[in-house]
């Protein structure tokens, strides 16, 4: 259930408003104050809440009631953007666009340092690189593991770029405490033990889209890592499995205003993993962009034939280049 306080409400009847329905109703009250009105969500069990007598209330602007599953993801409850902000500055959900680009896998501390440097000389804000890797295949390269953190470090050092990389299960956790964002697979947007540990901790988590998610699924395994006490949730859409072959997925453009309509979270979009082909990556990075997305993520190798892993979907540095700029003059235009 939602409550909208009339804007002349105060701070103490807002207090009081709120201690009255959880000792009535034994419910959960969540408060977020706006530049207009202050909104109070109700989570619990609100049948037994009488809404024509919640509505007559003097400080109450209107009140209804919330279908949906997941509440804290839900922007009904919280009608402003969530900003996840990063420091220095940087920060997603702002209106800005953020870039995330390195390659698939960190595979060397010349290679990482060097990829890391290369983009963030053509734009990009924060560096992306695999150190654990789940590979549909148990032959194949499964990631560097501690050591590839290590070289991430290295490579922010050198560039001063915060790192996003993968956790693979809960007990990493504690590895994974100086890294900037921690990003949670599409293999394991369901992962809900390790959601439930992600949600205890205070940085923010990249959440990609299930293979075959529903939108409602996936804006539920966001909620998994809200109620835990962690509201620095960025939701990544990859792409999704469906009966097409020619591409490694299928980039879910509309998911992009549809989430936007129906959470307060930041999106980016991953269009190398939604296409599994690097000319790609362009075309679906743009129309991302012109869809509304909060940022990017994209894989850069210094010599894709030779990558350890997704070699196709990568762009050379010369091409990311190319790229970020047609993205960021198709940003600016659109902010103009």
């Amino acid at each position: 259930m939602i409550i909208v306080l009339k804007p002349e409400v105060t701070k103490e009847q807002q207090i009081q408003f709120s201690e009255m329905l959880k000792e009535n109703y034994d419910v959960k009250v969540n408060v977020w104050n706006g530049v207009h009105s202050t909104v109070l969500g109700l989570l619990g069990d609100t049948t037994q809440i009488d809404i024509e007598y919640i509505d007559a209330q003097d400080i109450v602007e209107s009140v209804k009631r919330v279908q949906e599953p997941y509440k804290k993801a839900n922007r009904k409850f919280h009608p402003e953007n969530t900003v996840i902000d990063l420091g220095n500055g940087l920060k997603i959900g702002d209106g800005s666009l953020q870039i995330m680009a390195g390659p698939c896998s960190v595979e060397s501390e010349e290679q990482i340092v060097e990829i890391a440097k290369s983009v963030k000389k053509s734009g990009a804000t924060l560096l992306r690189g695999g150190a654990f890797k789940p590979r549909t295949s148990p032959y194949a390269f499964q990631g560097l593991k501690s050591q590839g953190l290590d070289l991430l470090k290295i490579a922010r050092k050198e560039t001063g770029l915060p790192i996003v990389t993968e956790i693979m299960r809960s007990s990493h956790i504690d590895m994974f405490e100086s890294v900037d964002i921690i990003q949670v697979g599409a293999r394991n947007m369901q992962n809900f033990e390790l959601l439930k540990e992600l949600g205890k901790i205070d940085k923010p988590i990249l959440l990609k889209r299930g293979l075959s998610a529903t939108i409602e699924e996936w804006l539920m395994s966001a909620e998994y890592i809200m109620a835990g006490g962690n509201s620095k949730v960025i939701l990544c859409e990859r792409g999704i499995r469906t009966y097409e072959n020619f591409t490694r997925n299928t980039l879910d453009i509309s998911a992009i205003p549809i989430v936007k309509k129906l959470s307060h979270l930041p999106v980016i979009v991953d269009p190398s993993h939604a296409s599994g082909k690097s000319w790609l990556v362009e075309p679906l990075a743009m129309a991302a962009v012109a869809a509304g997305a909060d940022g990017l993520i994209i894989e850069v190798h210094n010599d894709p034939p030779h990558a350890l892993s997704d070699g196709a979907q990568s762009l050379t540095p010369e091409q990311f280049d190319r790229t970020a700029k047609k993205i960021l003059n198709l940003k600016q235009s659109l902010n103009s």
